[in-house]
């Protein structure tokens, strides 16, 4: 059973899937799919203890042995976002029965769970995959679902969100699959590994320039990359509040993680900043997404949008930690990567408990709402501090790694940008809280009970998290800096250290 748990942390999703929507009933569904994820879970961290000393682990479908079949490889930064996806999803699906029975009609329940399985069983594929194409047809199915999902909010603009996320991510599949397509023209083969150990010879030609700006591109609309990103406001605004908050903490991490493993174990860090200069388009449009995104947040009048615009600014900095060109740098990006799961789902799940017995995410609705929910609003602020960045939370632990990785550079400037926007992060944050703790709730409004225990307590889970992580940073720090070193150590052309500016 041991050799084959790679294989299972991908078709126990699959086979739930069905089985969520042929029992036809919402709770059955629920319990079903909160037991695959809670088993996922396990499954990700015995993965993780296994290659914890830096070993990969490798299992070939039907013993075709790569290139040839299909391989699932699990190496520490693999391990490292299975693990994120996993307990995020196991979190989320914890949270999901009264959250949904509230948002979505009885009779569609079943078909949210089996969607939501299959969604969580494309993004550990994505993970896990060692084979470009199996990356692409894992990458639809976890998008395909994700647009059903975003499309069964009860606002009916979802649908409209839904279909706007369709295009842009087909467009952004596209991409993918046509600098895939390059790659194999060039090289015969679609694993990953024998595709970095192929691409030398020509690695100066134009196709493979081609090959890569594709690849990029692709991999950007999906990780919502300013200017990018037009997909994610909406799409997080209008979804079920579940889905917005395992959308928020997971999707664009897998995203990104693509990216990270194209570049440095696919094409190479030396390849990729030396020969194509993509630091040079991948900074301004990190540094202006990190301001934009947080400048936009500010006026926004719905607490789901606001945290949509702050993700588009949080994914700035993850790509800052990217284009610093330095085991720092990319240790900060991984770091944020986990951290901001953890603050991004706990901020989500407490706006869902909000919806719940609100029935509304408007900023202006929650006057005075923290007398009558005040463990759903201390959630909120928790995880707002963390956003910020405040000392002794997770999101003080990434960018303290993030502005000593552009320090290491001399990039002053952005330095001041960094520090800014979490000044602006203050602002929004602040301003629900004004509104919360320090209004008075109308006279005429209905009271509001706390959320119930079955809300709460998921959402304290990762609460606790933020604060856990920002106090003992052993494991993410160490592990994610174990990563980077292993990544800028890789053979397959990395970037050296003396070679970042």
């Amino acid at each position: 059973m041991a050799d084959n748990l790679p294989a299972l942390l991908v078709v126990l999703p699959l086979l739930g899937a069905p089985l969520c929507l042929l029992l036809n009933r919402g709770t059955a569904a629920w319990l079903v799919a909160t037991l695959v994820a809670w088993l996922v879970l396990a499954i990700s961290i015995a993965l993780l203890w296994q290659v914890r000393g830096g070993d990969a682990l490798h299992y070939a479908f039907g013993n075709w042995q790569p290139p040839w079949g299909i391989d699932y490889v699990v190496d520490r930064l693999a391990a490292y976002v299975l693990l994120i996806v996993a307990a995020i999803g196991a979190v989320v699906m914890a949270y999901a029965r009264r959250s949904v029975a509230a948002e979505i009609e009885p009779a569609q329940q079943p078909l949210f769970y089996t969607l939501m399985l299959l969604c969580l069983a494309g993004l550990l594929g994505i993970t896990i995959t060692g084979d470009a194409f199996n990356l692409f047809v894992l990458l639809e199915i976890s998008s395909l679902s994700t647009y059903a999902l975003v499309s069964l909010g009860r606002d009916r603009r979802a649908l409209t969100a839904a279909y706007q996320y369709l295009i842009m991510g087909t467009i952004g599949a596209t991409f993918y699959i046509i600098g895939v397509g390059l790659l194999y023209m060039l090289t015969g083969t679609l694993n990953m590994a024998d595709i970095a150990s192929r691409l030398a010879p020509v690695a100066g030609t134009n196709t493979v320039h081609t090959a890569f700006a594709f690849i990029t591109v692709g991999l950007a609309l999906k990780l919502a990359m300013f200017p990018l990103h037009l997909w994610l406001p909406n799409a997080y605004a209008f979804a079920p509040s579940v889905v917005t908050a395992f959308l928020a903490a997971t999707a664009t991490k897998v995203a990104l993680y693509a990216m990270i493993r194209f570049i440095y174990s696919v094409f190479g860090g030396a390849f990729t900043f030396s020969q194509m200069h993509a630091e040079l388009l991948v900074l301004p449009l990190a540094a202006a997404g990190a301001f934009v995104g947080s400048v936009v947040a500010v006026f926004q009048h719905g607490l789901k949008r606001m945290l949509a615009y702050s993700s588009v600014a949080q994914i700035g900095y993850m790509l800052i930690g990217l284009g610093a060109m330095s085991v720092t740098g990319l240790t900060a990006a991984l770091l944020h990567l986990f951290n901001h799961a953890l603050m991004k789902g706990a901020l989500f799940l407490a706006v869902g408990a909000l919806v719940l017995r609100m029935g509304t995410t408007r900023i202006s609705a929650l006057s005075g709402i923290a007398k009558q929910m005040p463990w759903t609003m201390a959630a909120f602020v928790i995880g707002g501090l963390s956003l910020i960045g405040v000392p002794a939370t997770a999101g003080f632990v990434s960018k303290w790694y993030l502005i000593l990785a552009v320090l290491e550079n001399g990039w002053w400037p952005l330095v001041v940008l960094v520090v800014l926007t979490s000044l602006i992060a203050v602002v929004y944050v602040w301003r629900v809280i004004e509104v919360a703790y320090f209004e008075e709730r109308p006279a005429d409004a209905p009271p509001v009970r706390e959320a119930p225990l079955s809300l709460l307590l998921p959402t304290w889970l990762l609460v606790l998290a933020n604060l856990y992580f920002g106090i003992e940073t052993g494991l993410t720090v160490g592990l994610a800096g174990e990563i980077a070193t292993d990544l800028f150590g890789a053979g397959s052309g990395a970037l050296p250290l003396e070679a970042a500016p």
